[in-house]
């Protein structure tokens, strides 16, 4: 493992350095891993690892997700089974459903863990909230988890444009007592670009309080109040999607994600320099309560149980299709549609 200096605080991480690809065929050279499920992880990883040159199959029940593996190349038959079939078939079997489908399959699932085979995640919650999801993995079998920091879909496109998406890695089970370096070996065949350890407990706490909080549910809430106010100023619906989301999405965050918010800030205008130093701390001091609030609510397991209790429930897609469909028909991203379809193509 190297160890990196992160602000101040070193951590060991792994690399692709010291942890090469041809490494981890090595140790995965004698597996078949299983993906089971082809919805938000499943397409990203499965594909990466089988470009890699890994023995990869899918498991995925008959409808448009299977269709889309098809499209993919995945074969029926042969690189494409029924579930049942990829369990048994596999010797690392790759967890890849909802976490609400994960509670529904667990027992078909455990019945197809034979000792000697591998259980891998890419989410703590099922093995973390055991007790309220019943995922209670045998003694017999290795279990870890690799979670890519980023959607499927991100980490197959960062795959096919040579680069990677960093992930963090966790064994909760080493009953062979090769479960770390099989547990690395997958994590750098799906594409990541360096792994940092955690562990289960850490990974489903930080990953609810981040999804909740700055990666999507602050983020649109951060969104929609300057939208308004701009609105209720008088600014028109592009100007001020433009300034509240097509600026930052479109030119800040790329030069954040290059070298960093103090780089950004060097290379806007000093007036713009000027007023985001005064105003970081007033939204920092705004904020914080509210991200304390939301990360003692996950550790006191409210998330989860609301997670497990609303998507459970037989009619949560058509509840979810009525709250996405408040966003997507509200005026701010009603207008970033307009816009998007303005952006000139690449030539």
């Amino acid at each position: 493992m190297a160890k990196i200096n992160f602000g101040g605080v070193e951590e060991d991480v792994v690399t692709r350095e010291e942890f090469p690809l041809e490494k981890a065929l090595d140790v995965l050279k004698d597996e078949v891993i299983a993906v089971i499920g082809y919805g938000v992880q499943g397409p990203g990883q499965s594909l990466n690892m089988r470009d890699n040159g890994f023995n990869v199959i899918v498991g995925q029940r008959k409808g448009k997700t299977y269709d889309k593996a098809v499209a993919d190349g995945w074969v029926p038959g042969e690189t494409l089974f029924e579930i049942e079939e990829a369990l048994e078939r596999g010797t690392i079997i790759c967890f890849l459903l909802s976490d609400a489908a994960q509670i529904e399959l667990w027992p078909t699932v455990k019945s197809y863990l034979k000792p000697g085979k591998s259980l891998y995640f890419s989410h703590g919650f099922g093995v973390t909230y055991k007790d309220q999801t019943g995922i209670v993995p045998p003694t017999d079998v290795d279990v870890f988890l690799v979670a890519p920091k980023g959607s499927g879909t991100s980490l197959r496109r960062l795959f096919v444009e040579g680069k990677g998406l960093n992930s963090s890695f966790a064994i909760y089970q080493d009953a062979s007592g090769h479960a770390r370096e099989k547990c690395i070996a997958m994590g750098i065949g799906v594409g990541s670009g360096y792994l940092f350890e955690t562990d289960f407990y850490k990974e489903v706490t930080s990953d609810l309080t981040g999804e909740r909080g700055t990666l999507m549910g602050a983020i649109q809430g951060i969104f929609a109040a300057q939208y308004e106010v701009l609105r209720a100023n008088g600014h028109s619906p592009s100007e001020a999607f433009n300034e509240t989301v097509e600026e930052l999405t479109q030119s800040l965050m790329p030069l954040v994600a290059e070298n960093g918010m103090d780089w950004m800030y060097a290379n806007c205008s000093t007036t713009a320099q000027r007023g985001a130093l005064d105003w970081w701390k007033p939204f920092r001091d705004a904020t914080k309560p509210v991200f304390e609030q939301l990360y003692n609510s996950v550790k006191a397991g409210e998330q989860a149980n609301i997670s497990i209790t609303r998507n459970s429930q037989p009619d949560y897609r058509e509840k979810l299709e009525e709250e996405l469909k408040e966003l997507r028909e509200s005026e701010m991203w009603k207008a970033g549609t307009a816009v998007r379809s303005l952006r000139p193509e690449r030539s």
